[in-house]
Order: structure tokens, then C-alpha cells, then sequence
């Protein structure tokens, strides 16, 4: 017997199905469209993508009204498109790596930007200022085999009705395939496993009261409220 119980896993809806996807880990692909990174000042890397990782227990899915988070005065959107693996992958090739995925699904990676960036002044890890509290927003999860090709789908995010995002699947310069590939030679990948793939150019601040609506064609949007600070 435990001396306490913890939370549940979380799981997500899947379209059309009345069982979930339970979710064991999250990971997130850093600087994955080329816009984004030159406005972030930062270069891209070409040649191999690199990952940060978010709490399952931080996961909400979309139409959460969150409290705006503790400890920042910088707090910003990143709308991204959500892989969920469905089979076991380890040291795969791009091929197999396709074969694993189970469906994609719309995210936000929610970011403290001024502790992210404070900790990379210091060569420091990213953790305060991305693994946040209610910081991974994701949407029902649509079948690989109903989504189709991932091709030229636009994403878009907007605020208060704005645009702030707007951007297309292309654009992605380390394609999903070639990124499950490449992490699964440093983890046995399997069912539960999501890959949060990167944020396109627009990233900016949010306020508490602000409303986030996110949306990538072929995909069930997601939409997220930020209330007054705890």
C-alpha cells in the first residue's frame, strides 16, 4: 500500500473512439522552424534536432481555464503540431519510425521565456522556464491513417481573436520521421509517448483574460483561458 495516492495518468481523447491515450512522457523538439529560431536569434540546426522534456502531470487538455503561472512576467504561446506514438520504436530508421506514429493532435507548449532565458545565459537547463504547470495543452488526438500525408497543413494561433501564428507543416526543417529516428536512439520510444515537434514564428506574450485558440487543418482545434494568477 501506498502512503498517499498520486493523480491519475493523464490520457486524451482520440476522435472517434470512446477508449483514450494514456500518456507516460512528452517530449518537445526545440527550434524546429526556421522563422522561429532567426527570431529568437538563434541559429538552425541542420543537422540533428535537440529536445527538452514536460511533465505528464503538467498536460490539460484543450478547453482548460488555467490560472496564469507563478514566477514570470514573460509568459508565451508556441503552437505546435503533437505526434502520439502507438508501437515500440528503439534505434529506428525513418521508415519504421512512420509505422510507429498513431496520430497527431494540436498542442501548445506554453513557455516562462524570461526564466528560459535567463537559464541559457547561464548554460543552465530549461526546466523552469518550460516544464510548467498546466504548460502542455493538447487536443483530441485524429488517427495517422485519418489525418493523411503530413504535408502543407497551415497551423495558426490566435489571441483575443488576433492572428499571432501562421505558418505550414513544410516548414518543419527536421521532418517527424526523421525526428522519432532520431530519438529513438536515445530512448526506447513506445504507446504513450508524445512528440510535441516545434513552434513556428510569432511566439509572444499572453496576459491573464486572454483566450488562445489554436488550429491546424485536419485537426480538432484547441482553445485555452488564462485566468488571474493563484
Amino acid at each position: 500500500m501506498s502512503l498517499f495516492a498520486l493523480p491519475p495518468i493523464p490520457d486524451v481523447p482520440v476522435r472517434g473512439e470512446a477508449e483514450a491515450y494514456p500518456v507516460r512522457r512528452i517530449f518537445c523538439v526545440g527550434r524546429n522552424y526556421a522563422a522561429h529560431a532567426a527570431e529568437m536569434g538563434n541559429e538552425v540546426d541542420r543537422e540533428a534536432p535537440f529536445y527538452f522534456t514536460k511533465s505528464p502531470a503538467h498536460l490539460v487538455l484543450s478547453g482548460a481555464e488555467l490560472p496564469f503561472p507563478p514566477g514570470t512576467e514573460d509568459y508565451h504561446h508556441e503552437m505546435e503540431f503533437v505526434v502520439a506514438l502507438g508501437a515500440p520504436l528503439f534505434r529506428g530508421t525513418p521508415d519504421q519510425a512512420a509505422r510507429s506514429i498513431y496520430g497527431y493532435a494540436c498542442g501548445l507548449d506554453m513557455t516562462r521565456r524570461d526564466l528560459q532565458g535567463a537559464a541559457k545565459d547561464k548554460r543552465r537547463p530549461w526546466s523552469l522556464g518550460k516544464d510548467v504547470e498546466g504548460s502542455a495543452l493538447i487536443g483530441e488526438i485524429t488517427r495517422a491513417t485519418d489525418f493523411g500525408a503530413v504535408a502543407d497543413q497551415a497551423i495558426t494561433l490566435k489571441v483575443n481573436g488576433a492572428l499571432r501564428q501562421d505558418a505550414n507543416l513544410s516548414e518543419l526543417i527536421h521532418k517527424v520521421p526523421d525526428v522519432i529516428a532520431h530519438l529513438s536512439g536515445y530512448y526506447h520510444l513506445g504507446p504513450g509517448d508524445l512528440i510535441y515537434t516545434g513552434t513556428p514564428a510569432g511566439v509572444g506574450a499572453v496576459q491573464a483574460g486572454d483566450v488562445l485558440e489554436g488550429a491546424i487543418a485536419g485537426l480538432t482545434p484547441i482553445r485555452l483561458t488564462l485566468g488571474a494568477p493563484d
